[in-house]
């Protein structure tokens, strides 16, 4: 089942579908909170049916060339990323009903249009530790943010910046990787290829494995193929389970953050939070 419907809906949807018997691609946001993700999680069964988040970004040739680089060790340890969705959305968007309102969308640009970028972020770095957070209302006549920013610490001791915006009058989407033996950047909108991505050597690096074998774009095909595979196998799908989860936690740690002013750790956040059940805050 293909649930492409407000966000809202998504987990009464899935959780139906589910315990129907259907595998379940759901397209992003996943649902509106954590609490909402772990019930679709809990109505899944071993060796399916299982539910997949639509995070396509994830599986470009070039996002899954440089994402096993990294974890080879090829490139060395990573030390600065920059996550960067820089988006417009006029007043006319938020005219649809359901957009920019907390029961129905869930959050701001963070959670309805930076979660590609976030969740490709973390696809290539890894797990989070800790991240602070500032989020605003700046424009749109809405009732969530319209701007957020974050900075991130991974396990891995990198920082990332993180900056989602409806407000940008010229739009990019922009991931910027610094690792010891080169810097990678991704610039593109709401796709990639091969040809999106730069590679730049540090000074002394002769070679980088670099471009990617193959050429496939950040497309839903690329996904769906794999999520194919696995409903005739009988395995879990990637984004899935905890693995789609991921992206959903570090921006509910965002909103956290950003309404206490404090630092927020990878797993602080479970049933007993308040944000465990909402993103809700009061911008500034």
């Amino acid at each position: 089942m293909d649930i492409a419907s407000p966000p809202s809906l998504h987990r009464e949807q899935a959780v139906a579908a589910l315990r129907a018997g259907a595998w379940v691609w759901c397209e992003k946001p996943p649902c509106l909170s954590l609490e909402e993700y772990d019930a679709i999680a809990a109505a899944e069964r071993d060796g399916g049916p299982y539910a997949s988040i639509v995070f396509q970004q994830r599986f470009g040739s070039g996002a899954q060339h440089l994402r096993r680089l990294i974890e080879s060790g090829a490139l060395g340890a990573p030390y600065v990323a920059h996550c960067q969705t820089t988006w417009y959305r006029d007043p006319a968007y938020y005219a649809v009903p359901w957009r920019g309102r907390w029961a129905t969308e869930g959050g701001g640009p963070a959670m309805g249009l930076g979660i590609h970028q976030i969740d490709l972020l973390l696809e290539l770095l890894g797990d989070w530790r800790e991240v602070r957070a500032m989020a605003g209302r700046l424009a749109r006549d809405i009732e969530t943010d319209d701007v957020s920013t974050a900075l991130v610490r991974f396990e891995s001791g990198a920082l990332a910046t993180v900056v989602s915006t409806a407000l940008a009058p010229r739009q990019v989407s922009h991931l910027r990787l610094d690792l010891a033996a080169a810097t990678f950047e991704l610039t593109h909108l709401y796709g990639y290829a091969n040809e999106n991505w730069t590679c730049t050597p540090a000074p002394g690096v002769e070679s980088i494995p670099w471009p990617p074998p193959g050429n496939e774009p950040s497309s839903h095909l690329g996904q769906l193929r794999g999520l194919l595979a696995d409903l005739r196998a009988g395995r879990r799908p990637r984004a899935s389970g905890e693995d789609g989860r991921h992206s959903l936690e570090l921006i509910t740690a965002m909103y956290r953050a950003a309404q206490t002013g404090e630092t927020v750790r990878r797993g602080q956040i479970g049933p007993g939070d308040p944000f465990y059940a909402s993103l809700e805050i009061t911008p500034g």
